[in-house]
């Protein structure tokens, strides 16, 4: 039985225009593989309120699990949570429970929770809370989608939040072998490996060093025995 997917949805001008390095997809990515969930699709879309709307509809329909990152901000351009409730027609509103979260923290801090701040609390009807120990403003999960901030450490502490519910397959387990030689060289016997051994994903990855050509060939799969036998026949073909 195949592994569940999920897909990550993106969010932020600041992505596309250069000016942020996306470090979430990386994160996610290992931390799904260790839970044997497949991240299958990664979409990234600017502050347009139409194109997440769209997206966030068709990743939730091709996926068993959606995470976003991004834009649940107290500025104006933080619009998610409307998308998110646009697209799942839901009304949405500063929620109780998530004011009573904000009220706290910022009191704790001496800070005003004044009227940027209280949009951090504002949540689609029937959505569940994601914890935020970081900086306490809550994430929210909507049927399938799970609703997180863009900053690396509160996205990463929603994630741990979040993990333990989601059902899970078998982790996905790898080896790899540097293979000194151009991939026109090697392709077709690889071709010929994946073929016998098609439970398996088999990926080169091309080098150029020192004016030498290479590639690393990684074998994945979830059966350790089977990426075993792959890997001695790699090994045996290119000795």
């Amino acid at each position: 039985m195949p592994n569940p997917t999920a897909a990550m949805l993106v969010i932020g001008d600041e992505i596309l225009s250069g000016r942020t390095q996306d470090a979430n997809m990386h994160y996610l990515a290992g931390e799904l593989t260790k839970r044997g969930i497949t991240l299958a699709e990664v979409r990234i879309v600017g502050d347009q309120r139409d194109d997440i709307v769209e997206a966030v509809r068709a990743l939730a329909r091709r996926h068993d699990t959606v995470f976003t990152s991004g834009g649940i901000g107290p500025t104006h351009d933080d619009i998610t949570a409307d998308c998110i409730a646009a697209a799942f027609e839901r009304h949405i509103d500063v929620r109780d429970d998530a004011r009573r979260l904000l009220e706290e923290h910022y009191k704790n801090s001496g800070l005003d929770l004044n009227a940027a701040r209280l949009r951090m609390a504002r949540i689609p009807d029937g959505a569940t809370l994601i914890d935020n120990p970081v900086s306490v403003a809550p994430g929210f999960t909507v049927e399938n989608v799970h609703v997180m901030a863009g900053v690396p450490a509160v996205f990463q502490a929603m994630v741990a939040s979040v993990l333990p519910g989601l059902t899970g397959g078998a982790p996905l387990l790898s080896q790899s072998l540097r293979i000194d030689r151009g991939e026109g060289d090697i392709a077709e016997p690889l071709g010929q490996l994946a073929a016998r051994f098609p439970d398996l994903s088999i990926g080169s990855y091309p080098f150029q060093k020192n004016g030498a050509f290479g590639a690393n060939i990684v074998i994945r799969g979830t059966d350790g025995a089977r990426i075993d036998a792959a890997m001695a026949q790699l090994a045996e073909i290119f000795a």
